[in-house]
């Protein structure tokens, strides 16, 4: 497992002129994980494995890979050409950095309410925020619901309803302390504005059962679908107990799950007709899936952490079995083997995997005008590759990879698109930033 160390960062108020990198003084030294990477089955705390170490940015005439170390895992063979291993890109649009607030405890994710203000969850301390783009934080918005914030537990996503001008309703998701441990609830309430900005008319609409004890692995990244349902990211809790439930349909442990936004579930669900199958369910075999978003076509895509050597990108369709446990390309972080075979007959396999592994957090699919050369292009935060890591994608498959340094050295918890065109990003720090990306003059 990946080593913990904190660090303390320096409040920055300026704005950081970067093309590419950014400057040595803003750059963040490595930072407390807070246990999102995989924890150690085999009970050896201080398994790590090889770091990524991706190529030097620029020209790459020959096509050579972005990652340079030597994996983790050989015994496994990609499925196809270019599913691992992609050849490094180098963008030529040039970008600066603003600090747009300080001082987060851990943030989680950030969404934007239609006057450009954002919300700001934290996740230990189960606080919302609203910030305005100038960076002015309000009170923690009252009335929410109690977190158990231990761990990767806490206040995770926020996301504000389509229809946020009429009906003011936001949606979050948390690990909701229960009798016998805990586990991933989703809720909506009305937001009321003001100087003491509040919710009200809480409604919890979906629980993921079993509950279990456990402060890992619960997902939690939430997505609205082009006709209004709402996708729920589910991890299996990381135990053995929810790991062997990842690919069984009596549980809600290692799955997609799509609700409509009052918490009941879509007639067209797959599984909805299927005996002892939990009907929420939209695809199953997940790991921790702490990152998702649409593309231009409204399809989801996620990017899922996986063991060492294993983390995923997979474009998720209804009632498909994504394989976990069963198969996958990585292995425990004691070194210790997962999966007999990469490859299983009813199983999908990831359109891209990473070994060494980047954490990652937080995706979007950029659609905006601000980066003409990042149109269609793949942004995810990476919390151990300290990176902000770009993919292009051609015909669902990653043709190039780049990973960016506007954070410096910190862990990108969460990236947005704003509706500007901007990228916003979080990171993952005691006294965590809000970022925002322009192209540079």
């Amino acid at each position: 497992m990946h080593m913990r160390v904190l660090w303390m960062t320096l409040a920055c108020t300026a704005v950081l002129s970067i093309a590419g990198t950014a400057r040595a003084q803003d750059a963040v030294p490595s930072e407390d994980p807070t246990g999102d990477l995989t924890e150690d089955l085999t009970g050896d705390p201080a398994a790590k494995g090889q770091q990524s170490v991706p190529r030097e940015p620029g020209p790459n005439p020959n096509g050579e890979p972005l990652e340079t170390a030597p994996p983790n895992v050989t015994e496994f063979d990609p499925a196809f050409p270019g599913q691992t291993r992609a050849p490094a890109v180098h963008s030529q649009t040039r970008y600066q950095v603003t600090v747009v607030a300080t001082n987060f405890n851990y943030p989680w994710a950030v969404a934007f309410l239609p006057d450009r203000r954002m919300l700001v969850t934290e996740k230990p301390t189960g606080k919302l925020f609203i910030v305005t783009p100038q960076g002015v934080k309000s009170a923690p918005v009252a009335g929410l619901p109690p977190v158990d914030g231990r761990d990767q537990g806490g206040l995770l996503d926020v996301e504000v309803a389509p229809d946020f001008a009429t009906s003011r309703l936001i949606y979050w998701t948390y690990y909701e302390p229960r009798e016998g441990g805990n586990g991933l609830a989703v809720a909506r309430a009305k937001l009321k504005d003001g100087s003491q900005p509040r919710i009200e008319a809480l409604t919890v609409i979906f629980r993921m059962k079993p509950t279990l004890n456990s402060v890992l692995h619960a997902g939690g990244r939430l997505v609205f679908a082009r006709d209004g349902t709402l996708f729920v990211t589910l991890g299996e809790r990381s135990i053995l107990t929810g790991r062997v439930q990842a690919r069984q349909l009596n549980s809600h442990l290692g799955k997609t799950v799509r609700i409509n936004t009052n918490g009941t579930v879509p007639a067209n669900n797959p599984f909805v007709n299927t005996s002892g199958a939990r009907p929420e369910i939209y695809s199953l075999g997940h790991r921790n899936v702490l990152a998702a978003a649409l593309d231009a076509q409204g399809r989801l895509w996620e990017v899922e952490m996986g063991p060492l050597g294993g983390d995923e990108l997979n474009l998720v369709r209804s009632g498909k079995d994504y394989g976990w446990p069963t198969i996958g390309y990585g292995k425990e972080y004691s070194g210790q083997p997962i999966h007999k075979s990469s490859q299983g007959p009813g199983m999908e396999q990831p359109v891209y995997y990473w070994d060494p592994v980047i954490s990652p957090s937080g995706l979007t699919i950029y659609s905006g005008n601000l980066f003409p050369e990042w149109k269609g292009n793949f942004f995810i935060g990476g919390l151990s590759s300290h990176a902000l890591i770009r993919l292009v994608v051609k015909n669902d498959r990653v043709v190039g990879e780049e990973r960016l340094k506007p954070a410096g050295n910190a862990r990108v918890r969460d990236v947005v698109q704003g509706p500007e065109g901007a990228l916003y990003l979080l990171t993952d720090a005691p006294n965590g930033r809000l970022l925002k990306l322009t192209p540079r003059p």
